[in-house]
């Protein structure tokens, strides 16, 4: 009988798709990944459609929408609702064994066997911060554990070097940078601390004295090539230990990142492609073609389906999945898994969408501290960075967009018995004010990010909830 498949799913968080090389960025960021991608399947339309983090992972270890977990916010209160099953549950019932790297303590982290914890964050004072080879210190006694029982596994390692603040060890912070981050005439990062939200955080990482905002992009994607080479450590090891034929390798983005663009520095806030659109690709040798690129849409949802049918589980869990199998749009059967889809953000903004291949429609659920409009509508086709805010110009658009997703709204609603969260997260911003803002006034002068430790704080929620005792290496 075949061995029963091994999973490893490497969830990145905030890479977004446009700055890997396989994706089409002109820095040679990711070697290691895109050679993965030459070994089996890239999804190019891959898309968050939950931001930030634990909404986005919530959908993908579960298969399910946000209607389904009731989770849109970073800072959601209580976990997982009992009617979801997460991965590492399902594969548990099915004789896995499953072990977490990164992420304990967050609900949409429910279920694990083994919760194991690396230095994620860092900050200027500490020096340069090898994240990736930090985590790797962890998962390889791990993955050597796991590889030496009789049982499957499941490992998740959850990376965090694109994911601010962005320290990478050298050579990588120089790789893509040749200018003076100091230059007195460059005027770029002053818009960048003078956003009194995130300057404290932005202080605690930065360069004192920084003033070239192309500096800090520059951090960014060093830290991705840093990780890559790091993940490539990885895979030879899975290679060395002779898994490689019977082990599916999935990268997946959680959500993506702002940089320099439309006012939201260095984080992931609102719901531009940016942060909307993140890299998947697949390895399974024999079962997934090698060097294939998918041009349909797909989502987080559809994941945990896809992982189910290529270990051959499909028909031994019953799940209703709100997400749909990966393996027809592979196999040519099916051009895209979606035409349109709704979106939610609510990590410094609450606000929900629809999304097109040729329209963005962004409405925001109460006043955003960055001041954006209520209603912001941009053209994929003509303005594909989403610069030109056609949502006055366009009302006959923005009533179809609103309307589709409206129908979509009460539809979900209707099949799962619940208001939709977005419209019930009052409290979402988890600071001292009570229920949504007012104004981009009242919210940009309450909400405040803090230090790193702060931003650690937040992610983490209720560190020690989980069933299992983490431990650290």
């Amino acid at each position: 009988p075949q061995k029963p498949l091994n999973v490893i799913l490497l969830g990145i968080d905030s890479l977004r798709a446009d700055h890997l090389s396989s994706y089409g960025y002109n820095r040679l960021t990711t070697p290691h990944l895109d050679r993965l991608a030459t070994q089996g399947v890239l999804f190019e339309r891959n898309y968050s459609a939950h931001v930030p983090t634990t909404s986005a992972y919530a959908s993908m270890l579960s298969g399910q929408d946000c209607f389904s977990t009731t989770v849109v916010a970073l800072r959601h209160r209580g976990g997982l609702p009992d009617h979801i099953e997460t991965l590492p549950e399902i594969l548990k019932t099915q004789g896995y064994n499953t072990s977490c790297v990164g992420f304990t303590g967050n609900p949409s982290s429910r279920g694990f066997d083994e919760y194991l914890d690396y230095p994620s964050w860092g900050n200027w004072a500490e020096g340069r911060s090898p994240k990736a080879e930090k985590l790797n210190e962890v998962a390889l006694p791990e993955l050597e554990r796991l590889a030496s029982q009789k049982d499957p596994f499941f490992l998740f390692l959850r990376h965090m070097d694109p994911h601010a603040p962005y320290l990478p060890p050298g050579p990588f912070e120089r790789m893509f940078y040749s200018g003076d981050e100091f230059d007195s005439s460059n005027r770029s990062m002053e818009p960048v601390w003078g956003f009194k939200p995130f300057c404290d955080f932005f202080a605690d990482w930065m360069p004192p004295g920084l003033t070239d905002a192309d500096y800090v992009t520059a951090q960014y994607d060093g830290a991705v090539a840093y990780m890559d080479a790091a993940i490539q450590r990885l895979l030879t090891r899975v290679d060395e230990l002779g898994l490689a034929d019977n082990t599916l390798i999935v990268v997946n983005g959680d959500h993506g990142e702002t940089l320099y663009e439309h006012e939201c520095w260095f984080d992931h806030h609102g719901m531009y492609d940016n942060v909307l659109h993140v890299p998947l690709i697949l390895r399974l040798p024999g079962k997934l073609p090698a060097g294939q690129r998918v041009s349909g849409y797909s989502l987080h949802q559809d994941l945990v389906p896809t992982i189910l049918e290529l270990a051959g589980l499909k028909r031994k869990v019953k799940i209703d999945f709100d997400g749909q199998s990966l393996l027809p749009l592979v196999d040519g059967k099916r051009a895209s898994n979606y035409s349109d889809f709704y979106i939610t953000e609510c990590t410094w903004m609450r606000k929900h969408g629809w999304r097109t291949p040729e329209w963005k429609l962004m409405v925001a659920l109460e006043p955003d501290f960055h001041f954006k409009p209520e209603v912001e509508l941009y053209n994929l086709v003509e303005d594909p960075e989403e610069n030109r805010n056609l949502a006055k110009r366009e009302p006959g658009i923005v009533a179809m967009l609103r309307q589709r997703m409206d129908a979509h709204v009460q539809r979900r609603e209707r099949e799962t018995g619940r208001t939709n969260p977005m419209f019930t997260n009052l409290n979402w911003h988890g600071s001292s004010h009570e229920g949504a803002f007012e104004s981009s006034q009242e919210a940009y002068d309450t909400m405040h990010i803090g230090s790193v430790g702060a931003a650690n704080k937040l992610q983490a929620g209720g560190k020690g909830k989980t069933k299992k005792k983490a431990r650290k290496r």
